[in-house]
Formats: structure tokens, C-alpha cells, sequence
């Protein structure tokens, strides 16, 4: 909850221009995670 109102208040201060950093920040942080998990998958397939 503390995330939703963090963004709504940087979306109100900074306009579009942070809410459109804050998708690239969201989107970057999925990558990395389902880039860990497939890493992890394969270690597992490998032993």
C-alpha cells in the first residue's frame, strides 16, 4: 500500500516523465526476476 500512495505522489510532483520511470523501474524488476528464475531452474536441471 505504502508503494500505491509513494507513486501517486511522485506521479503528482513529476508528471508523466516519473510515471514513466516507474514502468521502467517495474518492468527492469520483472526482467531480473524471471531472469533469476529460469537461472535457477537450470542449475537445478544441470545437477
Amino acid at each position: 500500500m505504502a508503494n500505491v500512495v509513494t507513486a501517486v505522489l511522485v506521479a503528482r510532483v513529476f508528471g508523466s516523465d516519473a510515471i514513466a520511470l516507474l514502468r521502467r523501474a517495474a518492468a527492469m524488476g520483472v526482467r531480473v526476476g524471471v531472469s533469476e528464475l529460469h537461472r535457477s531452474n537450470q542449475e537445478g536441471e544441470e545437477r
